[in-house]
């Protein structure tokens, strides 16, 4: 039975779950009071609109999260790859109007399945291309094409049912380290800091976001502790007349839990200012990942809140006011339910199509080698559908620069130039993974007739060969790609065969 504090804590938490079906434990908790659930890709089944549905008859007040940005990151299509236009494309198209219809997309999307938050836009203002897990999610590296961006996507998505939440405050586009695995330290100058990486922040603000996600990251100049938990940062917010929910990034995140631990961070980040707490994808323990990991991670955000209640280390009034922001934004979205669909003449593909640019071909057919970084927690950057779509039916092999020995590269090379297709080097960081670089140096002595597509930031630096520049690893994005290179400008029906690569 859930006692007075555990239900008032169920008022600010958010978790993600394991499995397709609600389990007996979450439908409990959210008939108890809880604000909701995240859904992550492990969530996505045949019938989620049904899942939904038996969420909301929990709690017909449940928040329905879900991380849907278009381009790199999907949780919709995670089997497939995005067919929606990522942030970076949009940037480089800068038509805000085509960023407009994506967002509304984006929200017709989450709400047919009966989800009311996009977690997105993404606002960080991407300056580090070294930035492992930012880059192309941005808009760009230019705060002016940022904010314009995000102002066209949140008014996108909050035209039709959903809620948006930018991302991630007060700004991660400058870091180099990946704050699921680390707490990144960002050292630049604090007036540059406030007059580049706060100004989309800024600007959803005066437009009304409904929500804001904070960042796992720490600014020194501002204090010691990583946004998520700094009343200062979080304080910048309410400063500016944001009166809408601030969601902290997943508490199971490596800078959270592996320094003050899920349970003391959901306390100290109510206490810095947050309103509604995600605690994450329970997969992301890989294989430490229990069987009841969803419903540990969830006692123990909601236990380290009890505890701290009841010790007056948070005080009660500040739950209660995090809690009526959330009701809030509930009762928002209720009353948005049934707006408007996105434009019938949205195009996604036109606007990838003006996105994607480079290099051209007449090939009859491509021989595809794969050198993408691995996937994170954030960004399932090397799935097959990108490498399978580019390929079609031609030569295709996956290869882990960061692993491989050299022979196996170069034999992969080999074979890829033997084969009768147009060699192609599918990268994603040209910059700041010199084994990606050295690949294509290689592929280019063997053949110079091969090309590069490049799915991560345009490169700083010349490659040794030409490059088609997409933007994003996607469905979308590559099939665009393959139409540049290949003589017969139809989509090949790759979505559903079986994968072949030997080490994917």
């Amino acid at each position: 039975m859930t006692d007075e504090l555990e239900r008032l804590a169920n008022a600010v938490l958010w978790p993600g779950f394991l499995g397709t079906e609600a389990p007996q434990w979450l439908v409990a908790e959210l008939e108890a009071g809880l604000a909701g659930v995240v859904y992550f890709g492990q969530n996505i089944g045949d019938e989620l609109s049904e899942l939904s549905a038996r969420i909301l008859r929990a709690n017909p007040d449940a928040l329905i999260g879900i991380d849907e940005e278009g381009g790199n990151v999907t949780r919709l299509e995670s089997a497939t790859g995005s067919t929606l236009p990522g942030a970076a494309q949009l940037g480089i198209v800068d038509d805000v109007e085509a960023t407009r219809a994506s967002g509304a997309e984006l929200a017709r999307r989450v709400a047919a399945i009966g989800g009311n938050v996009v977690l997105g836009p993404v606002a960080d203002v991407n300056t580090d291309p070294r930035n492992p897990v930012i880059g192309v999610r941005s808009f760009g590296s230019d705060e002016a094409v940022v904010s314009r961006h995000v102002l066209a996507a949140v008014d996108g998505i909050q035209s039709g049912a959903a809620a948006a939440c930018v991302k991630h405050f007060p700004g991660h586009g400058d870091t180099h380290l990946d704050s699921h695995h680390a707490l990144p330290e960002i050292s630049l100058d604090i007036e540059e800091f406030e007059r580049v990486h706060l100004e989309p922040f800024r600007a959803a603000v005066a437009a009304g976001v409904d929500s804001i996600m904070t960042a796992h990251i720490v600014v020194p100049a501002w204090g010691p502790q990583p946004a998520t938990l700094n009343a200062r940062v979080l304080g910048m917010l309410r400063d500016w007349g944001f009166d809408g929910v601030i969601i902290t990034d997943a508490l199971d995140m490596a800078a959270i839990r592996e320094t003050v631990g899920i349970g003391a961070g959901a306390a100290k980040a109510l206490a810095a200012g947050a309103d509604l707490l995600c605690i994450g994808n329970p997969t992301n323990r890989g294989e430490a990942t229990l069987p009841d990991q969803d419903q540990r991670d969830f006692h123990e955000a909601r236990d380290g809140i009890v505890a701290a209640l009841r010790d007056g280390t948070l005080s009660r009034a500040r739950v209660e006011e995090a809690a009526r922001r959330v009701g809030v934004l509930a009762a928002t979205l209720r009353r948005r339910a049934g707006s408007a669909d996105a434009p019938s003449d949205f195009d996604a593909s036109e606007i990838v199509g003006r996105a994607v640019t480079g290099a051209t071909a007449d090939a009859e057919a491509l021989a595809v080698v794969d050198a993408r970084r691995r996937s994170t927690l954030a960004v399932d950057s090397a799935s097959a559908y990108v490498a399978e779509a580019l390929a079609g039916d031609g030569y295709r092999v996956r290869v882990d620069v960061a692993r491989a020995p050299l022979a196996e590269q170069d034999a992969a090379l080999d074979a890829a130039v033997d084969d009768d297709g147009l060699t192609v080097i599918l990268i994603d960081r040209a910059d700041a993974d010199e084994a990606q670089r050295a690949l294509v140096d290689r592929a280019a002595t063997r053949d110079p007739g091969a090309v590069v597509v490049n799915v991560g930031l345009a490169p700083q630096r010349l490659l040794a060969v030409p490059v088609v520049e997409v933007g994003a690893a996607s469905l979308i994005g590559a099939r665009a790609a393959r139409e540049r290179l290949i003589a017969s400008s139809v989509h090949d029906d790759v979505t559903s065969r079986p994968d072949t690569d030997p080490a994917d």
